[in-house]
């Protein structure tokens, strides 16, 4: 049986591959294991394997993790990616060093005031619906520009750039399509002045052309800890 450790070493070599192949840097692109429904062993074994970065989705269950790998030095870094509801901004904005999933000034303006003054600033991205599915969160490309600008105004936050979950295609030119959109936006709002670095896009099944298109944090789950079980309730 393959273990985590040996899964992410075949993933941080598939990365490098693709880093080659765009000619990037081998360091342009983080790796951030995607830990959902994942028990808190799984997520120390990857730690012990040298991952030090988790994606979360599901805030309750995320807690939980944090206080059971309370132990791990150096601290590990935990970003939420899953919707966040404004009933626990206050939890999120205490306990994360990331958020990738905000689309709605009220969430981030939430989490600005609730960011402990003794932490650093919370890390933020903003979702963007970038294949325009009803079924996915996210603001608009057209209502993007507005939000940025008024999310990079806030204290206690800092706007790193943006994430998107494209639908799935099945080759390479399709799915590179919704990474350029989101890289060209990404780039607008840099030309209006917005200090961003961040590029939060690319799976498991699309990695290589999120990083073609310019991903700076790919966001890898089944290949590091295999099928995920449904999450209860």
């Amino acid at each position: 049986m393959v273990s985590i450790a040996q899964n992410i070493l075949q993933v941080r070599h598939r990365l490098n591959a693709a880093c080659e192949a765009a000619g990037r840097p081998a360091d342009a692109v983080a790796l951030l294991a995607v830990s959902k429904t994942c028990p808190p062993e799984a997520v120390r074994e990857a730690f012990e394997a040298g991952q030090r970065a988790f994606g979360e989705n599901y805030v309750q269950e995320a807690l939980a993790k944090i206080e059971a790998l309370a132990d791990l030095q150096p601290r590990p870094v935990w970003h939420l990616i899953g919707p966040l509801q404004a009933n626990k901004t206050r939890v999120v904005a205490e306990q994360f060093d990331w958020v990738h999933s905000v689309d709605r000034l009220k969430i981030a303006e939430r989490l600005s005031a609730q960011r402990p003054a003794g932490l650093p600033p919370l890390q933020i991205c903003l979702q963007v619906n970038i294949s325009g599915e009803a079924s996915k969160s996210g603001v608009t490309l057209d209502e993007l520009p507005a939000l940025a600008q008024a999310v990079a105004a806030l204290p206690r936050l800092t706007l790193r750039g943006l994430m998107a979950v494209p639908e799935p295609a099945e080759d390479l030119a399709a799915q590179r399509l919704p990474h350029r959109r989101l890289r060209e936006a990404l780039e607008a709002l840099k030309a209006q002045g917005l200090a961003l670095d961040t590029l939060s896009m690319g799976m498991s099944a699309d990695l290589e052309a999120a990083v073609f298109e310019g991903a700076t944090v790919v966001r890898i789950g089944t290949a590091i800890f295999g099928a995920r079980p449904r999450p209860v309730g």
